[in-house]
């Protein structure tokens, strides 16, 4: 059985909850294999692609010899845009390029499911009552960060759905990211030191990604 430290709502603890073992007590033949592929994948999607750089058929100017050829006592030279010369186009230049890789739904959510119990083992993920900020507020975010995870570390919290309110709350805080349960991923996990879930988080999670 795999527990995890409860929290209420304003961060006083509570108890412990029993966490799902479809989700935190899940492994495979090889977990560091299926990690690193589905990782290496989300990472390359995050790449935008967009560098971009002029050849020498693009750069503006004329394509007529800078001088003649012989007579000179200087070495032959071409046009202007050539990519010897200052302002000329890049030799071999960069262009957008789609970085994106399909990952395949049911190795996503095994990698995930592996991360959860990776961290599970750990001790590193905590459970809070859902909260309810009436308007945004980074000094009460503040203080219950403090009362729940004083420590120092990335801290990862996960909510139901996109509160305006909490997400604005927490998003001037350093070290804690934030992100919904449906769209949860390992790479998201393993980069943080403290997972803290709310109530309702929890029960998405386990209704999106257990089946």
């Amino acid at each position: 059985m795999i527990e995890a430290i409860k929290f209420s709502a304003t961060g006083e603890r509570i108890g412990t909850v029993e966490l799902p073992e479809s989700l935190f007590s899940v492994t495979c033949n090889n977990p560091n294999a299926v990690l690193y592929e589905v990782i290496n994948m989300y990472r390359a999607n995050q790449r935008q692609g967009t560098s971009c750089k002029l050849s020498r058929g693009e750069v503006k100017g004329a394509s007529k010899k800078i001088y003649r050829q012989k007579g000179t006592g200087r070495a032959r030279m071409g046009n202007i845009r050539t990519p010897l010369r200052r302002g000329g186009g890049i030799a071999f230049p960069p262009k957008p390029k789609d970085w994106y890789r399909a990952i395949p739904v049911k190795k996503k959510r095994l990698a995930l499911k592996l991360a959860l119990s990776m961290k599970a083992k750990l001790e590193g993920i905590y459970i809070i009552e859902n909260l309810s900020f009436t308007k945004p507020s980074t000094k009460e975010a503040r203080r219950l960060m403090d009362k729940i995870l004083p420590e120092r570390g990335k801290k990862l919290f996960v909510i139901n759905d996109s509160n305006i309110n909490i997400v604005k709350s927490f998003a001037n805080l350093p070290e804690v990211n934030m992100d919904r349960a449906d769209r949860l991923f390992a790479y998201e996990v393993l980069n943080c030191k403290y997972l803290i879930l709310t109530e309702d988080a929890l029960k998405t999670a386990q209704e999106v990604f257990v089946r």
